[in-house]
């Protein structure tokens, strides 16, 4: 997708930013995800409560952390706990969202953010889980954000499995402890936005961006995509939510890039 007004991953900021509620809690992880929160709370989610695996629980971030234990992430916040006490809010089902980012995933949305390549010799080494574990197990929805979808990210098998998805289908998220009605619910990329088959627990489409197609989003995935009869088009940013994403948000391009 590409487009003069706007780049793909402000794009990607303010699609994620929609799908956060007011008077629900998010957590989220370093960079598009803490983006997207805080474009949603500046909006349509003034009361959305954003918590922080180091500890910040329910900030008003004045401006982008530039990691998730920053002292930003606890500006003008309702509490400075601790990892720990983050970890048992998600056990304990107080967290409505989690956000996160992969570098490969499958149609079950298992998430792989460890290795590229065999664990003992990997050909590339990723950040590894930190909290994704925790996030995906435990969050009542999980938003996932890939910014490249290829066949080398949209997989039939992850090389690593950092956060479980639905595991491998229906039930078996259940089956390996993790809590009911819990688990993947969209993914945003850059060709559209995707959500999954309430039977099959498999990737479907919701919705296509400007400017791509059917053929392309099937040309950017090694497994088959469910495609609806029925699916929608992606909106567009409206100008305020681009000025914030520029100007407040993340005003030195750090990760919007300029």
């Amino acid at each position: 997708m590409t487009n003069e007004k706007y780049n793909i991953r402000e794009y990607l900021a303010f699609l994620g930013s929609l799908m956060l509620e007011d008077k629900k809690s998010v957590f989220v992880g370093t960079g598009l995800p803490i983006i997207a929160a805080m474009l949603a709370q500046k909006t349509h989610a003034p009361n959305l409560l954003i918590v922080f695996e180091a500890g910040g629980i329910g900030p008003m971030i004045p401006e982008l952390p530039v990691s998730v234990g920053e002292g930003r992430t606890f500006y003008k916040g309702i509490m400075a706990s601790s990892m720990h006490d983050i970890m048992s809010l998600s056990q304990a089902g107080y967290i409505d969202y989690g956000f996160l980012g992969a570098a490969q995933m499958d149609y079950y949305g298992n998430l792989n953010t460890t290795v590229i390549g065999d664990h003992d010799h990997p050909k590339t080494r990723l950040p590894g889980s930190g909290g994704a574990a925790d996030v995906g197990s435990f969050s009542d929805k999980l938003i996932i954000i890939a910014a490249k979808q290829s066949k080398q990210t949209f997989v039939n098998k992850i090389d690593f499995l950092t956060t479980a998805g639905y595991l491998d289908g229906p039930g078996a998220r259940e089956n390996a402890g993790l809590p009911k009605n819990t688990g993947p619910y969209r993914i945003v990329t850059q060709l559209g936005i995707y959500g999954f088959d309430k039977e099959s627990k498999r990737v479907e489409l919701v919705s296509v961006h400007p400017g791509e197609t059917i053929e392309s989003i099937k040309e950017n995935s090694s497994f088959d995509i469910i495609i609806p009869k029925k699916y929608g088009a992606s909106p567009v940013p409206p100008p305020e939510y681009l000025r914030l994403l520029r100007e407040e948000i993340d005003p030195t391009g750090i990760v919007l890039g300029k």
